[in-house]
């Protein structure tokens, strides 16, 4: 068809564009005229291809159409005319013209909010459904046939831009296009619009945005959100007008504490917190504003309204200054009728619109290396000097996204001060929970309390996962190249590696860990597992398939790797932060985000590690910690119909309830890391001493609590007495001299078990094997002193029918049973006769030997004349019982991400 797109913005400009697109021939454009001399962007988007374009200021005079606008009009021979965003009255004369008449976006679903500021009135009245309409222009306002509608939900906190960007502005643009092919196809309807319902509200001014505070806390944020920047509501308080904006009803943990804010006319004082400004409702319910706007113009966080202005300047390095030169060149570009750009020059008293934000975020993004500033920051630092302060600040890594008001809990320990968040982290803010729940953590050293956590609720799930689903769908994160995004976490790694020592102590405080090896491990291992995924970053890659073709058309298929979304993490507690990290790391590099349920027993590391994420700059919102019990948190996760994949190390028991939760609820992806029994087979032909040393390892790592411990030691016959012997005269002894103690001490070899119930579960394990009549060589018991100390166990003439053979101590304990000489399938068939297969082990100096056991062992890992060697870059996870999916490697990666199949004909 040919058509005449009469409009302005950048909407006009994406609807003209697709009309293009989809081979429509746009015969001319009408658009404003250029302003402060700069041409609208629909204009020049025609420009360039050629099409007319007309810019008149008005197309009427005393009420008659202007002749020469509507013979240049009418020589056109348009067919259709698309009004896609047009501030403009046109006459009927231009409207009735085409063959097929005129159609009009509106942004609301009509009836209701007619005229102009119709998205601030969806806002303002607080409905449930917004959305927009297309219509047959007629003589009346916003009165003609409907053609089409489309309608979204409402978000509580939504704003005009976050409504207008998230629906009105992507799918108007396809709804505009879909009108046309519909008018093109002839199937295109005229329902006329029902009067019953219909409302008219006019231009919102400033002089009309003053907020009334005889209303509920909901209606006051509504008007706040609703005014939004254009015109802003505002009040008079300190002896100046205050214009609010970034409202939200989420005051969930919020207490009114800080320096009072009287406001003439309000139900109570403001309260300015570090939070923002918590304002009252008649009702005497809370909303909070984080952004205040001086009545000279400035813009500031609510928090700081007694702080004044910011004390600390940054002093600019050479190669910061060589680009605060080049931005202020962009300025000049976009601000024409500025003689000379200074610190003080003011971008919107210069004479900026909301497009010119648009192209300044864009132009800084080319400038920057991609460097994503949202519309938000130049509102909020909209003089030059402050912008390059804001932006440098970005630069670095160290702006706003990096500082929190975080609550520490600070300790004197091991020679340095730790300072520990115990607050959930939700949406890049460390908040109470829910009704401010609490539960203690406890240092299994000596049983004391280390400090209360906030305990999440189900309500604290569901802000999470939408937090993540928000940074997901509409953040900064989906947005970043995938190489940015490998930046981010080499930066996260490298802040890991910066407190390293910090992290390991409050392992040691919080798990028991013994701290040499939580620093070179829990730790160690935690900053190699981000190095190695944030690499994969920009190497995930899809394929192309050659597919039959489509004779005489061709063919091209080819797969895409994307994110699946939100994703929940559920971790143990024997190695809080190393297993947060391998799965976490491979999550993130995948680009998702993330709700991370820490052990309610071990969750400082899970929250310090929080607090890194926003000082590497990782978007808020991206990575959310909720300590809390499995039985809510966890359980919410798994149900939730936003969260797209359970990552989960535990129990089996608990596993597969998890896996049914994510199958009835939203048939969710999951990798389960469960429940192990593995075998170590020590045969006759090894090096003994290798293998006693070895098997004193694989069972008394990390004093046991290892998902990969040996659980079962089978010893050949022929060396099963000499083996004994050894551990009664060497290995027994070593035991004996094992240093068990405060898991700070350097010569600490052996730490207290994690927590008390896991020590009396201990005691009951071995009390089995005893009854049963295996022999206890040495321990069995509580150590004699205060904590939850557990002796370093062994256990000899274990048969196979007794309970410690079959089952998980996950503690300190040794089991050794013998096999036949020679008897090679027996012993495999006694290692595989167990519904584990996490990991197992051979001894054996026989590389066909070795071949054919890693061969039959049914177990995930099968490590050869060695034990607990695990690395980053080989994947880990077990068979059978023991769960399916991966962490580590690049088979994590696959975890984390859904396969799309994409076919061109051509």
């Amino acid at each position: 068809m040919k058509i005449a797109v009469i409009g302005q913005s950048l909407f006009g400009q994406e609807v003209y564009c697709h009309l293009r697109k989809e081979g429509h021939e746009v015969v001319g454009v009408f658009t404003v005229p250029d302003k402060d001399g700069k041409a609208d962007p629909l204009g020049l988007e025609a420009e360039k291809d050629g099409v007319p374009v007309f810019k008149y200021s008005r197309w009427r005079a005393k009420g008659q159409a202007l002749p020469d606008v509507v013979a240049k009009y009418q020589a056109l021979g348009a067919e259709l005319n698309v009004l896609p965003f047009c501030s403009q009255f046109i006459p009927m004369e231009i409207i009735s013209a085409p063959r097929h008449g005129s159609i009009i976006y509106h942004p609301s679903l009509l009836p209701r909010h007619r005229g102009a500021s119709a998205i601030n009135w969806t806002l303002i009245h607080g409905d449930k459904k917004g959305g927009f309409s297309i219509f047959w222009a007629d003589d009346g306002l916003d009165t003609g046939d409907l053609l089409l509608q489309k309608e979204c939900e409402v978000l509580p906190d939504d704003t005009v831009s976050t409504l207008y960007n998230r629906f009105l502005f992507p799918e108007g643009i396809k709804g505009m296009v879909q009108a046309v092919r519909l008018i093109a196809e002839g199937k295109a309807p005229r329902l006329p619009q029902p009067e019953e319902g219909a409302t008219y509200e006019g231009i919102q001014k400033k002089e009309t945005a003053k907020i009334n505070w005889d209303q509920p806390a909901e209606a006051i944020h509504n008007w706040i959100r609703g005014n939004d920047k254009v015109p802003g509501a505002w009040t008079e308080a300190c002896e100046q007008k205050l214009t609010f904006f970034n409202s939200t009803l989420n005051t969930s943990g919020l207490v009114p504490e800080g320096d009072a804010l009287p406001i003439p006319g309000a139900h109570r004082p403001g309260v300015v917190t570090k939070a923002g400004l918590i304002l009252f409702g008649n009702d005497d319910k809370m909303l909070l504003v984080k952004n205040i706007q001086l009545e000279d113009g400035k813009m500031i966080l609510a928090s700081n309204f007694f702080k004044g202005a910011a004390s600390s300047v940054l002093e600019l390095t050479e190669a910061e200054l060589v680009t605060a030169e080049a931005v202020r060149s962009v300025w000049q570009r976009i601000l024409p009728k500025v003689l000379e750009v200074e610190d003080s020059t003011d971008f919107f008293k210069s004479g900026a619109a909301s497009v010119d934000v648009v192209r300044l975020v864009e132009e800084v993004k080319e400038l920057c290396d991609g460097l994503e500033l949202e519309n938000e920051d130049v509102y909020m630092a909209s003089t030059f000097g402050d912008f390059i302060q804001l932006l440098v600040r970005k630069l670095r890594g160290d702006d706003e996204e990096g500082e929190c008001s975080i609550d520490y809990v600070e300790m004197a320990v091991n020679k340095r001060t730790v300072r520990m968040p115990h607050q959930l982290f939700i949406g890049g803010e460390f908040v109470d929970a829910e009704g401010a729940k609490t539960s203690e953590t406890i240092n299994p050293t000596d049983g004391s309390v280390i400090c209360q956590v906030s305990l999440a609720q189900v309500t604290d799930v569901d802000k999470a996962v939408a937090a993540a689903k928000d940074a997901f769908e509409n953040g900064r994160w989906g947005k970043i190249s995938a190489r940015d995004r490998g930046r981010l976490m080499y930066r996260l790694a490298d802040l890991m590696e910066q407190h390293q020592e910090e992290l390991a102590t409050i392992e040691a405080l919080d798990a028991g860990a013994v701290y040499t090896l939580a620093l070179k491990t829990h730790v160690g291992m935690s900053i190699q597992t981000f190095r190695y995924f944030a690499g994969w970053c920009d190497k995930i890659q899809g394929s192309t398939i050659p597919i039959n073709q489509a004779r005489p058309n061709r063919n091209l298929t080819l797969t895409r790797k994307e994110p699946v979304g939100v994703c929940g993490i559920i971790i143990p507690w024997n190695y809080p932060l190393m297993m947060l990290s391998w799965k976490t790391a491979a999550c993130l590099a995948a680009g998702n985000t993330v709700v991370i349920k820490p052990a309610q027993v071990t969750p400082l590391t899970a929250l310090k590690f929080a607090e890194l994420t926003l000082k590497a700059g990782i978007p808020k919102g991206v990575v959310n910690v909720l300590p809390g019990s499995g039985s809510l948190v966890g359980q919410r996760l798994s149900d939730h119909p936003d969260v797209r994949k359970i990552g989960f190390t535990g129990s089996t028991e608990v596993g597969k309830h998890i896996m049914k939760s994510c199958a009835i609820s939203n048939v969710k992806k999951v990798s389960l890391e469960l429940g192990g029994k593995s075998p170590l087979i020590i045969f006759a032909d090894c090096d003994l001493n290798k293998a006693v040393q070895m098997g004193m390892s694989s069972v008394f790592f990390n004093k046991g609590e290892n998902c990969i411990a040996a659980g079962r030691l089978f010893v050949e016959d022929s060396i099963h007495d000499e083996f004994v012997r050894r551990v009664d005269f060497l290995q027994v002894e070593e035991v004996r001299k094992m240093k068990v103690g405060n898991p700070l001490d350097r010569d600490t070899d052996h730490g207290p078990q994690n927590h008390h119930a896991h020590l009396v579960k201990l005691m009951e394990y071995c009390q089995h094997g005893v009854k049963e009549g295996a022999t206890l060589v040495c321990g069995g018991n509580q150590v004699p002193r205060p904590g939850f100390f557990f002796e370093p166990t062994v256990f000899t003439d274990v048969e196979d029918h007794m309970f410690i053979a079959k089952e998980e101590s996950f503690g300190p304990v040794m089991i050794i049973s013998r096999f036949a000489d020679g008897d090679l399938d027996a012993v495999l068939s006694r290692a595989n006769a167990t519904e584990f297969g996490l990991a197992s082990g051979v001894f054996t100096r026989d590389i066909n030997k070795a071949l054919y056991v890693s061969d039959k062992l049914q177990a995930g890992t099968v490590f050869v004349n060695t034990y607990n060697k695990t690395d980053v870059a080989a994947p880990f996870g077990g068979f059978k019982q023991s769960g399916f999916g991966k962490d580590l490697g690049e088979a994590a990666l696959n975890e984390y991400l859904r396969v799309k199949t994409v076919t061109f004909e051509y």
